[in-house]
């Protein structure tokens, strides 16, 4: 039986219903398609043919579709559910939904609830209205959205909504999804195969992720105030608070009330919607926290961290606050990150990344976690690539995040284990063998658990059981991030695969192949591995040497997903073809130049129409103020007013300024918008028009200081933060 119980004082909210006893698991998935509501509501058939197609990848025929599309419909409507949507994640970073009802006119005057096989398998989209990087012109408009079945659907507030992939008519993917779901389907096959030198039960390995999630949360009266908050969901221009995050006590303090309340009903929400939120607490900067779910299967986890960024908008306007996902909406304070947990677990019930007590699965350990990091060594650059976009490059290397240079952080002690396994010789006598096998093998449990330390300024480190890839933007989609990680593992997988085979072929035994070829691994990925300061100049120099690469902004970057090799990658491996790449690398420097445009458009703005304002009308009144004195003084009026006249020349210097770079940035944007493709005017976005930005917001922001504070039109940073 259910209650209903009252979780916040927002006055617009409705009340979430919570079991009598108090356990929340029993509200966990309620509002999901899962096996279980398949398992009640499906014919046999139907059932095993979905099960077929969620673990086999099966195709579903028209019949069986008919039978899931009438359990689901009626398990829906049973949910209140009164429309249905095929839910989707375009190249836009976010979801995508158009709503259908179920409702359909059969005569005159009587309808019934309609809901087919045909249109839960496939629906027509506009793909010429969505990102494709020219692959559909206007005209061109036709596109498809597929059904899903290896994510399950789930209906939230009135709406049945379909997890499906996106797809142009031509056939190109036009989505996150698509690519990922062949990534982690490639990376099953390499997977499977090299576990299968330790295991023959296994059948499939599955890529598993925890998406860690930060944010910050602004009281919305307050933030409507901040026209480049609301805008591009950052402070363009703001003087730093006094007091923001230096006394390191807002991180794991108590949380406020207010926020408490938010987080209680975001987490009914998800527990209904089948997303495993297990920790929450306040981050680093203030009014910025951390949710956190338990692992998932990595298809799944994505779905789910796209899903939860939605509900956490609602929520948050339930609770009169605006949610900021936003890498850096604040200067001087911590920005926000999405930590990637990712790991490898087979269908045997072993994470392929997980050290054991003994020495044949501490092989398989090593195995995988060697050819991790030699993926990661071969395609740092590809890494690096996958995160970047204009808001996280405010983030990357200041000094709360990674830098944007790729390294790999394994610890003291495992770093101990690799040095020890690279220099042995293949000229060991069996007895020297069996030796090094417990000593580097055996005895890794008792080096490695507990104690491994973190490293937070390493892009890519591993911490425990899993990577962690902590240069994910918090706004970012975790597919592509997944997809490309998946890819490079995979591939690493399949060229070591044939490394040691062809060893075995020659004669060598299989635990002796294995070691040659982890150990050439270790050497060949020595330049990757980091276990100092990323932030330090002395890293940026000693990666130069390595021959690491450094893209410091997104133009850079995002050249990498097309150069030759990683065509080469993703056209033999089968994630993504060549007119893919091409059609992602022009959406991301459109976006790029977009998001950097409206950046410059908004601060030009804000600065003539409310900071020049503001600070002539307070110059104005100081100018009465000096005339009055004046009036009282007589000549000796320049001894007693000669603040207030200084104060009225630094005014005027800020307003000169201001007003010069403005128009200097608007011709620099003209400029940019004149070149002819996006390659151009991305790079004249980010050398040219950019650099305008902190000049402009310097004496904007020396302003916000002199001008009185009852004058001021913008919300200040100490509101902000401390309201």
């Amino acid at each position: 039986m259910l209650r209903f119980t009252a979780l916040t004082t927002a006055q617009n909210r409705k009340p979430v219903a919570v079991p009598e006893n108090g356990k929340r698991s029993e509200l966990f998935a309620q509002n999901v398609f899962n096996e279980e509501a398949m398992r009640q509501l499906m014919t046999r058939d139907a059932f095993a043919a979905v099960m077929n197609a969620i673990h086999n990848g099966t195709k579903i025929d028209r019949r069986v579709a008919d039978q899931v599309a009438t359990a689901m419909r009626d398990w829906a409507i049973s949910k209140g559910a009164t429309h249905y949507t095929h839910w989707f994640q375009p190249l836009t970073g976010g979801t995508a939904e158009k709503h259908d009802a179920f409702f359909e006119p059969v005569t005159r005057d009587r309808a019934i609830e309609r809901f087919g096989g045909g249109q839960l398998v496939q629906q027509e989209s506009d793909a010429s209205s969505f990102p494709n990087g020219g692959i559909r012109n206007t005209f061109e408009a036709r596109g498809y959205t597929a059904w899903d079945p290896s994510s399950p659907p789930f209906v939230y507030g009135t709406v049945l909504c379909i997890p499906t992939i996106f797809i142009a008519y031509t056939g190109e993917a036009l989505d996150n999804k698509t690519p990922l779901l062949k990534a982690l389907s490639v990376i099953d096959q390499a997977a499977t195969e090299v576990a299968r030198y330790f295991d023959k039960n296994v059948s499939k390995v599955t890529t598993t992720l925890g998406c860690e999630q930060e944010y910050f949360l602004i009281d919305k009266a307050l933030a409507n105030t901040r026209p480049d908050l609301m805008i591009t969901g950052r402070t363009l221009l703001g003087h730093q608070a006094a007091k923001g995050q230096q006394l390191d006590d807002h991180y794991l303090g108590a949380i406020p009330s207010r926020v408490l309340a938010f987080m209680r009903d975001l987490e009914q929400e998800c527990l209904l919607l089948g997303i495993p939120v297990k920790t929450r607490h306040n981050e680093v900067a203030p009014n910025q926290f951390e949710l956190a779910p338990i692992f998932e299967e990595a298809n799944l986890a994505v779905d789910q961290n796209s899903l939860l960024m939605d509900v956490m908008r609602k929520v948050a306007e339930r609770h009169d606050f605006v949610i900021l996902f936003h890498e850096k909406p604040f200067a001087g304070v911590n920005g926000s990150g999405k930590h990637n947990n990712w790991s490898l677990v087979t269908d045997t019930g072993v994470n392929l990344l997980a050290p054991s007590k003994t020495p044949i699965k501490n092989l398989q350990f090593l195995t995988f976690f060697i050819c991790t990091i030699k993926a990661v060594c071969e395609y740092e650059p590809l890494l690096r690539a996958s995160v970047a976009s204009a808001t996280n490059d405010y983030r990357l290397g200041a000094n709360e995040a990674p830098p944007a240079i790729v390294s790999v952080f394994i610890g003291e002690q495992l770093t101990q284990v690799l040095d020890a396994l690279e220099v042995s010789s293949d000229n060991l006598s069996p007895e020297e063998k069996t030796e090094l096998k417990l000593n580097v093998v055996g005895k890794i449990p008792d080096l490695f658990l507990d104690t491994t330390d973190r490293n937070r300024t390493s892009p890519f480190a591993f911490t425990g059981n899993k990577f962690e890839f902590r240069a994910v933007g918090s706004k970012a989609n975790c597919g592509k991030p997944t997809m490309v990680l998946s890819t490079i593992v995979a591939q690493q997988l399949t060229e070591f695969k044939k490394a040691v085979d062809a060893l075995i072929e020659g004669g060598k035994k299989k635990e002796d192949a294995i070691f040659k070829v982890l150990r050439r691994y270790i050497k060949e990925s020595k330049k990757i591995r980091f276990e100092g300061d990323g932030y330090s100049k002395e890293w940026e120099e000693e990666a130069a040497r390595r021959g690491l690469s450094n893209h410091k902004t997104t133009p850079e970057a995002l050249k990498e997903n097309i150069s030759e090799k990683a065509v080469a990658l993703f056209e033999s491996t089968g994630v993504l073809s060549k007119v893919e790449l091409l059609a992602r690398y022009e959406i991301g420097l459109e976006e790029y130049v977009k998001t950097v445009q409206i950046e410059s458009r908004v601060l030009g703005d804000i600065a003539r129409n409310h900071v020049v304002p503001t600070a002539v009308r307070y110059q104005n009144t100081l100018i009465e103020n000096v005339k009055g004195l004046k009036e009282i003084f007589g000549d000796s009026y320049q001894e007693v007013a000669a603040e207030q006249m200084e104060l009225i020349r630094h005014i005027s210097e800020h307003i000169k300024v201001i007003h010069s770079q403005v128009e200097a940035m608007v011709e620099a944007r003209k400029h940019a918008n004149h070149l002819p493709d996006f390659e151009a005017k991305a790079d004249a976005y980010c050398n040219e028009v950019k650099p305008f930005f902190e000049i402009i917001r310097y004496h904007c922001d020396k302003l916000e200081l002199m001008v009185d504070d009852e004058l001021w039109t913008l919300t200040k940073y100490r509101e902000l933060f401390f309201n």
